[in-house]
């Protein structure tokens, strides 16, 4: 039997260990950060809750660091990787 059938998955009121989106067994889906509790449904009562999407604080804007851009005029290429396939040779 798989690690994964083994786990228990939270119940409400409990506390959340991992910022994200959770689905409950009614499939609400909630943004909850770590240190809440775990809601628990109005009409079910106590559900289980389901991660299904880690919550992500990056410091960028989604684009490539200039420093990673190769240069056109850069006259210095010896020693520089201007491609992802290319490998430096000594």
């Amino acid at each position: 039997m798989e690690r994964k059938e083994q786990d228990m998955l939270p119940l409400s009121h409990e506390k959340v260990e991992v910022d994200g989106v959770y689905i409950n067994e009614a499939g609400q889906e909630e943004h909850l950060h770590r240190g809440q509790d775990f809601p628990a449904d109005p009409v079910l009562g106590k559900t289980e809750w389901k991660l299904t999407e880690y919550a992500f604080d990056n410091h960028h804007e989604g684009k490539t660091d200039e420093r990673l851009v190769p240069k056109e005029d850069d006259e210095d290429k010896k020693g520089k990787i201007t491609s992802p396939r290319r490998q430096i040779q000594t």
